[in-house]
């Protein structure tokens, strides 16, 4: 069979549009009853499964401009289900927070399917997710007000996700080839799995996206003077 008779295939041409909504599904569980405790575990795969989609879509040549915009309204889709779950789950304060989060979320995906919106601007919406999750793990180990973290995290993230500056310093967002995204991957199941090496993954994500957003907001206001 040739490459071209390959490619052609209806299943090959949309292995990685499957995958993007394969990350979203099993979100479901969490509108359980006691759906709540597997939030760990589905933040982690819904973000290895929205890697593996953009690695299978370069792998197999097969980007499009709707595989693209697919995957921005699974993410939205997904993002929004765990912030407010997560939200919900601490009531209150978090919940509100969760909710401008999730907005935030929205307006990013909307900017982002945009075309002629500007793109690589603001953080990432997986970036807030890394961060939750992290808070989650870290509360399980340490004795901390959870719920003022989380409004933090949430707020912070609602700005950051629609700034109009680029944030190149993320660690993320540096790496491109598919074994490093393997490895990010394989860090955050260490953090969840090994808990004496949480504080440090969490310690490189956090302090990478503290200095991005500080040094991208004073290089944007250098530019803009």
């Amino acid at each position: 069979m040739s490459t071209d008779t390959v490619q052609g295939n209806f299943l090959y041409r949309n292995l990685a549009n499957a995958t993007s909504i394969l990350g979203v599904l099993p979100l479901v569980i969490l509108f359980l009853d006691d759906g709540y405790k597997y939030v760990v575990p589905l933040i982690i795969f819904n973000n290895i499964m929205d890697d593996l989609d953009g690695i299978l879509a370069a792998k197999l040549n097969i980007r499009s401009r709707f595989g693209a915009d697919l995957d921005n309204v699974c993410d939205a889709v997904a993002h929004v289900i765990l912030a407010l779950v997560v939200g919900a789950h601490f009531g209150s304060f978090v919940m509100a927070a969760g909710a401008v989060a999730a907005g935030a979320i929205i307006l990013r995906v909307v900017t982002r399917i945009n075309p002629g919106s500007a793109n690589g601007t603001g953080s990432p919406t997986n970036e807030l997710m890394r961060h939750m999750l992290f808070t989650l793990l870290l509360a399980g180990q340490f004795d901390f007000p959870t719920e003022y973290v989380l409004i933090s995290i949430f707020l912070l993230h609602s700005v950051s996700m629609l700034v109009p500056f680029t944030m190149p310093a993320l660690l993320r967002s540096r790496i491109k080839a598919a074994t490093l995204v393997a490895v990010v991957n394989v860090a955050l199941l260490a953090a969840w799995l090994v808990p004496a090496v949480t504080p440090v993954i969490a310690a490189a994500f956090i302090g990478s996206y503290l200095y991005a957003l500080a040094a991208g907001a004073g290089l944007w206001r250098k530019q803009d003077k």
